[in-house]
């Protein structure tokens, strides 16, 4: 497996789930500030000039999987031994749900503050909605510590590649101006992220 990433991205949760599992893969690191996204050979990868790109082993056929939440289940399912998703149906939905939520909701949420180009040309509208960044990812986070975050893991007594994910986004949260610790579950599930050794080896990558 080859994984293409950037620093400061959603593909952090990709990577520690990598880490997790504990099986060989290659890491590349993009910098999306140089555009290399946008080169010629990772629009072969990944036409949608985004990270994270994760490349499978298929023999001669190339199959490249993008998005956070389809490569998360993905890592999950092809390593069942580990049980970093629920098995049961209706359980596998719910962390579905959570892993939309962060993904369709949240990231973009945190995207108005630097991408606000995505979704207008007019500059003032730009720095109108740089300006929500803070208070909406408060109102997100708030909404997933009230209904999502169970003790110790978001899905309760087991890590889950929800986890990796929740955690990757956290730490936007200082950088979009907000007190990671007026949230203490969310704060508590940092810290004990922070313990994984998985997470430790990794970490500097994504600063």
């Amino acid at each position: 497996m080859k994984l293409y990433y950037s620093k400061l991205s959603s593909s952090m949760a990709v990577h520690l789930v990598l880490e997790e599992i504990g099986k060989p893969y290659e890491a590349i690191q993009m910098d999306l500030d140089s555009q290399h996204q946008f080169t010629p050979e990772f629009l072969e990868i990944n036409p949608k000039g985004r990270v994270p790109a994760l490349v499978l082993d298929e023999g001669e056929k190339k199959v490249v999987l993008t998005e956070v939440p389809a490569i998360l289940s993905y890592l999950a399912q092809i390593n069942p031994e580990l049980s970093l998703m629920p098995t049961d149906t209706l359980e596998f939905a719910k962390a579905q749900s959570f892993n939309a939520y962060l993904s369709s909701t949240v990231h973009v949420a945190h995207a108005h503050r630097r991408r606000g180009s995505r979704w207008s040309d007019c500059a003032e509208c730009r720095t109108s909605m740089a300006a929500k960044v803070a208070s909406n990812m408060s109102e997100c986070f708030a909404f997933i510590q009230a209904h999502y975050l169970k003790k110790p893991w978001v899905l309760g007594d087991s890590f889950s590649v929800c986890d990796a994910y929740l955690f990757t986004i956290s730490r936007w949260l200082e950088g979009d101006g907000v007190d990671i610790n007026i949230f203490p579950e969310i704060r508590r599930h940092a810290d004990a992220m922070l313990a994984r050794p998985p997470i430790q080896r990794i970490a500097a990558l994504h600063c």
